[in-house]
């Protein structure tokens, strides 16, 4: 095969975020499947040059950002500037996400000869510069444009405040732009604009599961331990009802958290110091090999069809039973019942090979094959 294809996503391996991953892996897989791949993300000083090798993929960086804070090094600048600039600009511009739209047609006027181009948001300023190069060099611009999108924009249920009027025109005119939009879960296909729902196609987050090295004997905890894996957020993803409760718990147990904002958790820490512990992110690989000596997994659900959690299919990888709970009510018999190791009431990830990579990137190869001639019918 000598079809090109592009993808372009803020962070890559070796950074622990989804969309890190799913960029990673899916170029991994469609290398493997024999296309030309090149993958282009936001650098910091890890060396590709042996991934480059084993894989057959190149890796280019996207450059040097001059607002936009993270790389796929896990590295994130906030310093006093940073956090003041955002404060005041992110509603207005998508601050400092927004960089991104400005550096999108350079990088496709200089990239030759792409056939098929995967943008991957968040952020969705990637996906407005494509838009923008569409527009700008049409006939120069790749056979055929998928853009993933991990939560929808506009639609998007977890910011605080929602976007300002004006960039739905933006996301409006990405999505009659793109050739399809690829959504993780069918509930998500709300969060977008009925009149493009033609083009939206579900395809979940995928992983590589022959790499995994996990636990396949019954845990030997001392007390009953479980653990939780990702992000919080204040009102929607929020433990804190949950950890109220815990306080009141008699028995021991040991809680392992692994999340990057602390602020939430920050309160319970000593009233249940000794029996909470939080971590900072591990790689992936390593994290699933901790939580499947976990005694169960909790996920805290976010109370809305339009987004899920990946974290799902890694807790399902790891083999441990899923205690999930909305964060407005504790299931206390549940949970109890799990303490005890009755999992009966345990939540079941079904189909999980649904998830393997290589199903993941036959989806997108077989939307490539079923676009013969791009349509032409944009604004």
């Amino acid at each position: 095969m000598d079809k090109k294809i592009c993808i372009i996503s803020q962070a890559i391996f070796p950074a622990d975020q989804p969309r890190a991953f799913r960029a990673t892996e899916l170029a991994k897989e469609l290398a493997r499947k024999g296309y030309d791949v090149v993958l282009y993300a936001v650098l910091g000083v890890f060396d590709y040059s042996s991934f480059e090798k084993e894989f057959n993929i190149k890796v280019k960086n996207i450059g040097k950002m001059w607002f936009a804070t993270l790389n796929s090094d896990n590295n994130e600048r906030r310093n006093f500037i940073d956090k003041v600039l955002g404060k005041l600009l992110h509603r207005l511009i998508e601050y400092p996400n927004i960089e991104f739209m400005f550096r999108m047609p350079g990088i496709l006027r200089k990239e030759k000869n792409i056939y098929l181009l995967i943008s991957s948001a968040h952020p969705h300023p990637i996906h407005w510069g494509c838009a923008a190069a569409r527009s700008f060099f049409q006939k120069k611009f790749p056979q055929i444009w998928i853009a993933d999108c991990g939560d929808p924009y506009m639609g998007n249920k977890f910011f605080k405040k929602k976007p300002l009027f004006y960039f739905r025109y933006l996301e409006e005119w990405f999505c009659a732009k793109a050739d399809y939009i690829t959504i993780p879960i069918e509930g998500a296909k709300d969060g977008y604009y009925p009149k493009f729902h033609d083009k939206v196609k579900i395809i979940p987050q995928g992983f590589q599961f022959n790499d995994i090295d996990i636990n396949t004997c019954p845990p030997n905890n001392q007390v009953p331990t479980f653990a939780y894996a990702g992000v919080f957020y204040k009102g929607f993803r929020d433990p804190s009802i949950f950890l109220q409760y815990l306080t009141t718990i008699k028995r021991p147990f040991k809680f392992i958290i692994y999340t990057q904002n602390q602020s939430i958790i920050k309160p319970y820490l000593s009233l249940l110091y000794g029996r909470i512990e939080v971590r900072q992110y591990i790689p992936r690989n390593e994290l699933l090999k901790i939580l499947s000596n976990m005694d169960f997994l909790i996920n805290i659900e976010n109370g809305t069809l339009v987004h899920s959690p990946s974290k799902l299919i890694d807790y399902a990888i790891a083999k441990r039973p899923i205690l999930s709970f909305s964060p407005d009510v504790v299931p206390r018999t549940a949970f109890e019942e799990f303490l005890n190791g009755n999992y009966a009431q345990q939540f079941v990830v079904k189909d999980v090979d649904q998830y393997r990579i290589e199903s993941i990137a036959e989806r997108f190869i077989s939307l490539m094959k079923n676009m013969e001639t791009p349509s032409e019918d944009y604004f």
